[in-house]
């Protein structure tokens, strides 16, 4: 029988929000949508709301309604800005100050005529010429024309400013116009002038930004550093104002549908495209049955099940290719009387959609698992695996990171009946031992852990969860032993054959017994968690004291990227912090650099590298 989840608790909330960009939506209490927002960084925009009592009135009265909050993560800020526009104009928030259809989105407007102007637009889009948008804002606006000025050389003049020319301007002046008004061009060459900055405005900037990083080279050689940093930056800006708006950038009406499979439990993204705009997404979380299903089976019966109440489009896109398609798609194409079509694209832009249906439905079923309800229930579960007289109050983890015995961390990690307690996270730098000892290391990390407990009367974990086999859990026991500690269960998690996830042994009764729990378990899933995390927390430390030991590049740590390729990389961003903000697209046009080895980039700089 399915309880009533508990109420929305921002605190419990907030710990599962990840510094990425996207959309949010506030939801009230029937589940209408209360205010739908954008932002740059979701954790911190959010966490502004639930900080304090709300100064304005209409915030105020907004949260006091707030029964749950939806997110969908983007690629980028400016596909957040367009996904918001959407949401907005489909469901009319009440707290939202609603925008006017398209003609608040700047343009930039190619005109018709004998020598086309360039401008900055807003309106119907009625006047000949050609419309590029919308931009994420004006200031994008502004910046593109600036670039394309000292590209092109294209006029931005007024007609009536350009008709009555007697003389070149001061924008001819600063090399920033071609003097068309005077003749001072042909016009066979403005022409081709317009024709390149059209390319541009299309997205076919590499040939541009070849030129610019030329240029720059060109100028370091020369040891004129003022003018190849104003090239560095005029790249930068490039990539950034010229970013490819994939929530808009699809034609026709299509569904796209991702699942993730984890911890015991499935989640199903559904994106809604119609017109080639997206509408927006949900979350769906289908119960499992006891038994093992394979994740084709959940996600057939999910789409079977699904559009029997809402709208079949012409194509629906799919992270994995569901149970029986050809039977589904008869179905579907039967129920809405025309042809249907599934399937998994394997590249191209839908491809793309599908990646960031995936990346939402990961993150969704982290939330899911990281929530208060779910971590109580593998509470329970493990209570009774364990045969514990009650549920444990605080539960430790520790584990050891290091490279061939190099910067060895140990990491302890607190999980209490809500989850997560990361205030109270510790580290320690393991020294004076002989690299690569873990059990050493291990045996170190405790007793200062311990140590400082019976000397300052501190907290003691009801569970100690050691990553490590017999002889790290042995380590535990002699600690706990020689500093009199008692009341601590330990337990060991060594990991099963091939390391993967649901073969693990438990090493239990002060490390005689072995107990292995069925995969599908909620309690093996629940140990699991707090394990990855105690992994996650050391690999962090460790990189970041080698990291800290070391004088190099953070390039130099991603694998597969090598000198070449970083100094083509540093060449074409013009500089370390570009790298970093760059998207996977982005940084997957520079020559070199493949599909997978962008998305290892971006894992590294956006911390998604476990």
């Amino acid at each position: 029988m399915q309880t009533d989840l508990p109420p929305f608790d921002p605190k419990d909330f907030l710990k599962t929000v990840p510094h990425k960009p996207g959309v949010y939506r506030m939801l009230s209490k029937d589940g209408k949508i209360l205010y739908v927002g954008k932002a740059k960084d979701l954790k911190n925009r959010l966490s502004s709301y639930f900080r304090g009592t709300p100064t304005h009135s209409r915030i105020f009265a907004m949260v006091k309604q707030i029964c749950n909050v939806e997110i969908a993560i983007t690629n980028t800020e400016a596909e957040a800005l367009l996904l918001e526009s959407n949401l907005i104009k489909q469901h009319s928030p009440r707290y939202n100050i609603l925008l006017k259809d398209g003609k608040g989105y700047p343009y930039i407007h190619v005109t018709a005529g004998e020598f086309p102007r360039i401008e900055f637009y807003r309106g119907s889009r009625k006047q000949p010429g050609q419309y590029f948008g919308p931009y994420p804002s004006v200031g994008a606006v502004r910046q593109t024309m600036h670039l394309m000025k000292k590209l092109f050389k294209a006029r931005q003049c007024e007609d009536s400013y350009f008709a009555n020319r007697s003389r070149p301007c001061l924008e001819y002046q600063i090399k920033r116009c071609s003097g068309p008004c005077v003749g001072l061009i042909e016009k066979q060459d403005y022409d081709q002038s317009i024709r390149h900055a059209v390319q541009f405005l299309q997205g076919r900037t590499q040939e541009a930004i070849d030129e610019l990083v030329q240029k720059m080279g060109n100028a370091a050689d020369t040891l004129n550093f003022e003018k190849a940093a104003e090239y560095r930056d005029l790249i930068e800006s490039l990539r950034h104002i010229s970013q490819q708006q994939y929530v808009s950038g699809s034609n026709g009406n299509v569904d796209v549908v991702a699942i993730c499979v984890g911890s015991g439990l499935a989640c199903v993204q559904v994106f809604t495209v119609r017109n080639g705009n997206n509408l927006g997404n949900r979350n769906f979380f289908p119960k499992l049955p006891d038994e093992e299903v394979s994740t084709p089976d959940i996600l057939g019966s999910f789409l079977a099940q699904y559009y029997l109440n809402h709208d079949v489009p012409g194509e629906i896109l799919v992270s994995e290719t569901p149970d029986e398609p050809e039977v589904l798609a008869d179905m579907l194409t039967l129920k809405q009387g025309r042809k249907v079509v599934i399937r998994q694209p394997q590249r191209g832009e839908r491809s793309k959609w599908v990646e960031l249906a995936q990346r939402n439905a990961e993150q969704a079923l982290q939330m899911q698992v990281l929530s208060r309800a779910g971590v109580q229930q593998r509470m329970f579960a493990l209570q009774e695996a364990l045969s514990l007289d009650g549920l444990p109050a605080r539960m430790e983890c520790f584990d050891i990171s290091h490279t061939m015995g190099e910067a060895t961390v140990a990491s302890c990690v607190v999980f209490d009946l809500n989850g997560p307690v990361k205030a109270e996270y510790r580290r320690y730098n393991i020294e004076g031992i002989q690299p690569g000892d873990d059990y050493a290391a291990m045996h170190q990390a405790l007793t200062r852990r311990f140590r400082r407990a019976v000397e300052q009367d501190g907290k003691l974990p009801d569970i100690l969860f050691i990553d490590g086999g017999k002889g790290q859990v042995t380590q535990a026991l002699d600690v706990l032993r020689e500093l009199q500690v008692v009341g601590v269960n330990v337990i060991g998690v060594a990991k099963g054959e091939g390391r993967k996830p649901g073969l693990e042994t438990l090493i239990i009764e002060q490390g005689t017994g072995r107990l292995a729990l069925p995969e599908h378990s909620a309690a093996l899933h629940l140990i699991q968690q707090i394990r990855d995390e105690a992994h996650r927390f050391a690999i962090t430390g460790h990189r970041a004291r080698r990291q800290k030991a070391r004088t190099q590049s953070p390039l130099e740590q991603i694998e597969g990227l090598g000198a070449k390729r970083r100094q083509v990389l540093l060449q074409q961003f013009g500089g370390l912090k570009a790298i970093e903000r760059a998207s996977v697209e982005e940084l997957a046009k520079v020559p070199s650099v493949s599909q997978a080895l962008a998305r290892k980039i971006y894992d590294f700089f956006n911390g998604d590298e476990s």
